[in-house]
């Protein structure tokens, strides 16, 4: 048996490669119909051409732990390229967007809708009174309704550059179909999270790059900020926060 190297650590699941495949393996209390939905998408999204692992099982360990199975795919993250070679920054940021564009070029119509998914969360939120949700659901339910192809967690550290400079893109558990601005909307609060002026760079060069207002992703702002305070990281608490206002309502 081939040797077991960490790659990754999360709240919840471990990232190891084993030979040429990366297993993923979900705490025993992760709920199994979460995994399967994870895979699901990550097969459905396969279809579409995309530079993508591919999977090849879903198992189960003998002590209950779910477990998906994928392609291993050989680089280092557009992340660390981003920080190890600030002189290419720019040039990296175009790359980065157009391989966004890319993923909104395609359809896959069996994914859930975005709009739905982001109704609902906002729905339950135990964190947002009933006039902010309120607020949230009816500019969300005004806002356009597309079917292009979304990441959900579109950023640097899901893209990995192979020795031949490939892009590969990882990770597809939020994957849903809706309106390319939601999706610019969710990676700019990605970046700005954790550097603001990459985010003023990323909104800037997907703005220009996509011919969009950035009036127009800015529209989706306080409902994506919604979407994500609910996962209650406290550390983004704040500014999240402050994200719910940034546009007035209409």
């Amino acid at each position: 048996m081939e040797n077991k190297i960490v790659l990754a650590q999360r709240a919840h699941k471990s990232i190891c490669r084993e030979g040429d495949t990366v297993v993923k393996r979900f705490d025993r209390n992760f709920p199994k119909t979460d995994v399967l939905h994870e895979a699901l998408n990550q097969a459905r999204v396969e279809t579409t051409g995309l530079p993508v692992s591919k999977v090849h099982a879903v198992t189960v360990t003998e002590d209950g732990s779910w477990c998906i199975v994928l392609d291993y795919i050989e680089g280092v993250t557009l992340e660390q390229l981003m920080a190890e070679h600030p002189e290419n920054l720019e040039n990296y940021m175009r790359d980065f967007v157009a391989l966004q564009m890319e993923v909104h070029s395609k359809t896959c119509p069996q994914l859930e809708k975005l709009k739905d998914k982001w109704d609902g969360k906002i729905a339950a939120s135990k964190v947002l009174s009933a006039t902010v949700r309120y607020e949230l659901r009816t500019r969300l339910s005004s806002m356009p309704k597309h079917t292009k192809l979304l990441h959900g967690d579109f950023n640097p550290s899901n893209i990995i550059v192979d020795p031949q400079g490939q892009y590969h893109i990882l990770d597809w558990s939020h994957a849903t179909q809706g309106n390319a601005a939601a999706d610019a909307a969710t990676t700019y609060l990605l970046f700005a999270l954790k550097d603001q002026k990459l985010a003023e760079l990323y909104m800037e060069t997907y703005c220009d790059m996509s011919d969009t207002a950035r009036q127009y992703v800015q529209r989706w702002l306080p409902v994506t900020a919604a979407s994500r305070l609910g996962k209650g990281h406290p550390e983004e608490k704040e500014l999240l926060e402050h994200w719910l206002n940034v546009v007035e309502y209409e």
